[in-house]
C-alpha cells in the first residue's frame, strides 16, 4: 500500500451550499485512482479481520466507498435508498433534517438476523442519515460493527447520534 496523504485530495469550497458553510469536496479524491485506492485500502486494512458479513450504505455517496470495500472484504453490499427506488418489500424510516424531513428504505430481506454489518458513508456531519440507517438495521437484529466515514466533521458532533456504536473516519476536520 502506497502512503498517500488523503487530505491533499479534499478540496475546500467556501460558501457552499450556502454562505458560511465550508464544503469538504471529495471529488478530487475520487478522480485520483491512487488516492481512491488508498482510501479503500485503509478501510480494508481496518476491517479485514473483523468478519464483516454485510456493508450497508445510504445513497448515493456511501455507495462509492461501500461497493468496492464489500468486494475487498468478501462481504455483501446492501444499498439503502430514497423512497421509490427499491422494487421489493421494504422497511422505511423517516427522519428530520435541518430543514424538513427525509425517508430511507431497505429491502426487507436484505440482511439475515445477527449478521455483522458495517455502515459506511462519505461524510459524517450531523449524523442524521447514518442514524436513519442504524434505525433501519434494528429491523434485522443485525450486529453493527462500526459506522465508517471518509470524512468526519467533528465539530458538528454527529457521532453522538450514533451512540453506542463506534465511529471511524479516515480524515477528521
Amino acid at each position: 500500500m502506497t502512503a498517500v496523504n488523503l487530505r491533499e485530495y479534499v478540496r475546500d469550497v467556501p460558501d457552499f451550499p450556502k454562505p458560511g458553510i465550508l464544503f469538504r469536496d471529495i471529488t478530487p479524491l475520487l478522480a485520483s485512482s491512487v488516492a481512491f485506492e488508498a482510501a479503500i485500502d485503509l478501510f480494508a486494512a481496518r476491517y479485514a479481520e473483523l468478519e464483516i458479513d454485510t456493508i450497508v450504505a445510504a445513497e448515493s455517496r456511501g455507495f462509492i466507498f461501500g461497493a468496492p470495500l464489500s468486494l475487498r472484504l468478501n462481504a455483501s453490499f446492501v444499498p439503502i435508498r430514497k423512497p421509490g427506488k427499491l422494487p421489493y418489500d421494504k422497511h422505511s424510516h423517516s427522519y428530520d433534517l435541518e430543514y424538513g424531513s427525509d425517508t430511507l428504505e431497505i429491502h426487507s430481506d436484505a440482511i439475515a438476523r445477527g449478521q455483522r454489518v458495517l455502515v459506511i458513508d462519505d461524510l459524517l456531519a450531523t449524523g442524521g442519515t447514518v442514524e436513519a440507517c442504524v434505525k433501519l438495521l434494528e429491523n434485522f437484529s443485525a450486529e453493527i460493527v462500526e459506522c465508517a466515514f471518509c470524512i468526519h466533521l467533528s465539530g458538528l458532533e454527529g457521532e453522538k447520534k450514533l451512540e453506542p456504536h463506534s465511529v471511524f473516519s479516515l480524515l477528521e476536520y
